[in-house]
């Protein structure tokens, strides 16, 4: 009787046992010690400064970490900023044996415009990408989580500052890449350009280019704008394109707002230093690091501008403390950028009610308002996008600073 008993509780401990893993493992990426965190980046090709910047910092956030008692683990694949890699990668991910919970800080708008489909049919959140595109942004389906400021937000705070220095509409040009992400760029200028009352000319113009459709179209020649083929350092047809404009209108683009990968619009600006004193600035997307040090390699130390959706390096807010020491060498606004959406995603794991699963995830995060380190998150203005932070830096012999009041003095030609 007592053997009886004692087989009879060995079986039901291990019918426990196993129901615990059954339900441990039912949401993929999730078993009863790890959870399964994904990432599909650029770690090679000419975009590859920028997906290893990312996943650099989302290591050093993640590393060693543990969520609701099972360590964090992170698989990172590469796309080389293809679409159809990107699109590759992330089916390898998703049909993985483990799977991943959640996706985060991939690298880009045409990746993301083949991947976000795969991600939203099995419900899997995109969180923390490194772009500021509108296929991200509320309204466009799917489990998303932004960190960054948009594109819009970011093209916007150029041309406000432009405009306030007494410049007119038509005198802000743009030179973008021929994608969506260059077009979320034009998107951008557009909606700047009505808040300041361009011409309804202008604007008809803006929406043209915005309406060619197809691989890479033609949008050069159509307006105060430039395009170049992604993955390229081809700059001749979209910088004619702007010269096109100034003859046509007999305006000088004073102030050139550029969308881009930062190998091309170094090589941009070498170019069109040759004959013009044109202001010309960049998305953070462009890649601080790399950028920079391709303008010095030019020796080009000055009158370029950049956006940043982190706080300045040199900043002494607990958070960016925090990523220094983390990163050491190898800190920068990419990285830091990585170390903070590895934090954040961290944090609303932490901070979640209930069962591990990703509907759960996503209604806490939609709710989700706290203070990282001295960055705000605040998810509960539209439950889409966590910080609206935009830093105007200007280009130094030393790196990036803060714009100071005399730049426009010193860089912009009088008219």
């Amino acid at each position: 009787m007592t053997r009886r008993r004692l087989r009879l509780s060995a079986v039901m401990a291990g019918l426990l046992v196993a129901l615990a893993g059954c339900q441990s493992s039912s949401e993929p990426g999730v078993t009863s010690d790890t959870i399964v965190l994904g990432s599909v980046l650029a770690l090679e090709g000419p975009a590859q400064g920028l997906g290893q910047g990312m996943r650099t910092g989302i290591r050093a956030a993640t590393r060693g970490r543990s969520v609701q008692g099972r360590d964090v683990v992170v698989r990172f694949l590469d796309d080389s900023y293809a679409p159809a890699k990107a699109q590759e990668s992330t089916n390898r991910l998703v049909n993985s044996d483990e799977g991943i919970f959640l996706m985060l800080g991939n690298v880009g708008t045409p990746t993301a415009v083949m991947t976000l489909p795969i991600l939203a049919e099995h419900y899997i959140p995109a969180v923390g990408f490194f772009t500021g595109a509108g296929i991200l942004r509320p309204g466009s389906g799917g489990p998303i989580l932004n960190y960054r400021a948009s594109y819009v937000e970011e093209v916007g705070a150029v041309v406000d500052e432009a405009i306030r220095r007494g410049f007119g509409p038509d005198e802000v040009c743009a030179y973008v890449q021929n994608d969506a992400y260059g077009m979320a760029g034009i998107v951008g200028m557009r909606e700047a350009m009505l808040r300041h009352d361009a011409s309804q000319n202008l604007i008809d113009l803006y929406n043209e280019i915005l309406s060619r459709g197809g691989d890479e179209p033609v949008r050069n020649n159509i307006g105060p704008v430039g395009v170049y083929p992604r993955n390229t350092a081809e700059v001749r047809e979209g910088y004619q394109s702007l010269k096109s404009w100034e003859q046509r209108t007999g305006t000088s683009c004073q102030v050139v707002v550029t969308v881009g990968a930062y190998e091309n619009i170094a090589h941009f600006i070498r170019y069109a230093r040759r004959h013009e004193a044109w202001v010309i600035s960049a998305v953070s997307f462009t890649g601080a690091e790399n950028f920079h040090d391709d303008l010095r390699r030019h020796g080009i130390d000055s009158g370029v501008l950049m956006t940043q959706v982190v706080p300045n390096l040199d900043s002494r807010l607990p958070i960016v403390e925090e990523a220094r020491q983390a990163l050491g060498s190898e800190f920068g606004y990419v990285s830091l950028e990585g170390y903070v959406v590895g934090r954040m995603v961290l944090r609303l794991l932490e901070d979640m009610d209930g069962d591990l699963t990703r509907e759960n995830f996503m209604a806490h995060a939609r709710q989700a308002r706290f203070d990282l380190g001295g960055i705000e998150i605040d998810f509960t203005r539209d439950g889409n996008q966590a910080s609206q932070l935009v830093n105007l830096n200007s280009l130094t012999r030393v790196g990036w600073a803060p714009t100071p009041d005399t730049f426009w003095d010193e860089h912009v030609v009088s008219r």
